[in-house]
C-alpha cells in the first residue's frame, strides 16, 4: 500500500527537523555576555604550550614558545625562574605586549590561547573584532573599566582596517597597558605596518607607532600546519547531495544557499556571527561562488573565523575554497586575511567529508 501525500510529507519534514538555517538567524548579544565569552574559543579551549609542535626547520616557532613562557613565568611572578616574586603587578618586568607576527597557519593562536591558559586571571582572549565590537557596546570609558584590572588580555588577528579603529585600539591599549595590564596579540602584518594597503595608514603614524612601541615582536614563520602533509580538499559535491549529508547529519546541521547567506551577513553585525553559530554542530552550503565585492568577502572571512574557533565541518557544493575570493582581492591589503580563510575553510572542508553519504 502506497503511503498518503500527506504522510510522504510529514516523513520529509520529520527527518529533516533538525536542520536549522543560518539565513533565519538574527541573533541579540548583550554586552554582559561580550565580556563573559572573551576566552579561547572550543578548538583552543585545551591547547598547552607543551601541545604545540614546532616545526624543526623553523627555529623561530621554538624560541616562541620559549619566550612566551617566561613571559607568563612573569605574569605568574616568578620572573621565569620558577621562584615567585611577591611585587605589584605593573611592576612585573619585560615588554607591555608580545606580538606574534607571522603568516597562516603557524599557529600563533594556538600559542597565543597557551599563554592565556599559563596565566592568571583576571585575564581576556578575544579577536580584534570582538575588542572593536566590545567598545562599541559598553562605551570607551566602561571598556577601560571592565578591562583595566586583567592581568593580561589577549587580542587575536589584529588589524587596522580604518582610521576609526587606529586612533580607538591605540588610546585604548595605551589606557590598559598604563593600568598594568599585558598585553598579547597575534597578526599577519608587523605592527609597524598596520594599515598598509588598506586606508593612508600614514596620516595615522604616530597612533600606529605608538601601538608599535608596546610591544616586542616575535616572528613565526613556517609552513601552514592545517595543510601539512595532509590530502588535498574533498572535491565540492552536488547540491542534492549536499541537502542529504545536512539531512542524515547529527542534530544542528545548518543548510544554507551560499548566495542567500552572504547577502544574510550584510544584515548582521560581525560581533554577533559566533552567537548565529549557537547550536550548530555543521555547515552545509549549496552553490558556493565566487566572492565579487570586498565588503562581502571581508564579512565571509569573519564568518570563516568564527566557524573555525568553533570546530564545524563543512559540506559544501559549488567552486572549491581556493576559487572563494578573486585574484584582485588576494593581490591586495587583505591578501593575508583571505589566504587565512582559505586555508581554514579547506580545513574545516576536509573535516567535512566523513558526513557526506557515500550512497
Amino acid at each position: 500500500m502506497r503511503p498518503s501525500f500527506a504522510r510522504v510529507v510529514g516523513l520529509m519534514i520529520v527527518s529533516v527537523a533538525h536542520v536549522v538555517s543560518l539565513t533565519r538567524r538574527q541573533p541579540s548579544v548583550p554586552a554582559d555576555r561580550l565580556v563573559a565569552e572573551m576566552v579561547p574559543p572550543p578548538r583552543f579551549g585545551d591547547v598547552r604550550f607543551d601541545t604545540y609542535i614546532p616545526d624543526p626547520n623553523q627555529p623561530g616557532q621554538a624560541a616562541a614558545v620559549l619566550r612566551l613562557e617566561r613571559f607568563a613565568a612573569a605574569l605568574n611572578g616568578d620572573g621565569g625562574n620558577g621562584k615567585r616574586r611577591w611585587f605589584r603587578r605593573e611592576s612585573a618586568p619585560g615588554p607591555s605586549g608580545i606580538y606574534l607576527d607571522g603568516g597562516y597557519g603557524v599557529g600563533k593562536t594556538h600559542l597565543l590561547a597557551s599563554l592565556w591558559h599559563a596565566a592568571p586571571g583576571p585575564k581576556s582572549l578575544c579577536t580584534f573584532v570582538e575588542l572593536t565590537n566590545l567598545v562599541g557596546a559598553l562605551g570607551f570609558r566602561q571598556t577601560v573599566e571592565a578591562l583595566s584590572g586583567h592581568r593580561l588580555l589577549c587580542i587575536d588577528e589584529f588589524e587596522l582596517d580604518d582610521p576609526g579603529d587606529t586612533v580607538l585600539v591605540s588610546t585604548l591599549l595605551g589606557k590598559l597597558a598604563d593600568a598594568g595590564v599585558k598585553l598579547a596579540a597575534t597578526s599577519n602584518t608587523l605592527p609597524d605596518k598596520l594599515g598598509e594597503g588598506r586606508f593612508a595608514a600614514q596620516d595615522f603614524m604616530r597612533e600606529i607607532q605608538g601601538l608599535s612601541a608596546r610591544f616586542e615582536a616575535l616572528r613565526i614563520d613556517g609552513e601552514d600546519y592545517r595543510h601539512r602533509g595532509l590530502p588535498a580538499a574533498p572535491t565540492p559535491i552536488a547540491d542534492d547531495v549536499v541537502a542529504k549529508a545536512a539531512a542524515t547529519a547529527p542534530e544542528g546541521a545548518a543548510l544554507d544557499d551560499f548566495s542567500a547567506l552572504l547577502a544574510h551577513l550584510a544584515t548582521v553585525h560581525p560581533s554577533r556571527y559566533g552567537a548565529m553559530l549557537d547550536g550548530v554542530t555543521g555547515i552545509f552550503w549549496r552553490g558556493v561562488r565566487p566572492v565579487q565585492d570586498q565588503a562581502t568577502a571581508l564579512r565571509l572571512v569573519v564568518l570563516a573565523d568564527r566557524m573555525y574557533d568553533r570546530e564545524l565541518p563543512i559540506v559544501a557544493s559549488g567552486v572549491p575554497f581556493d576559487e572563494l575570493f578573486t585574484e584582485e582581492m588576494v593581490a591586495g591589503g587583505y591578501r593575508k586575511k583571505y589566504l587565512r580563510a582559505i586555508s581554514r575553510l579547506v580545513a574545516m572542508a576536509r573535516e567535512g567529508a566523513e558526513l557526506v553519504p557515500t550512497r
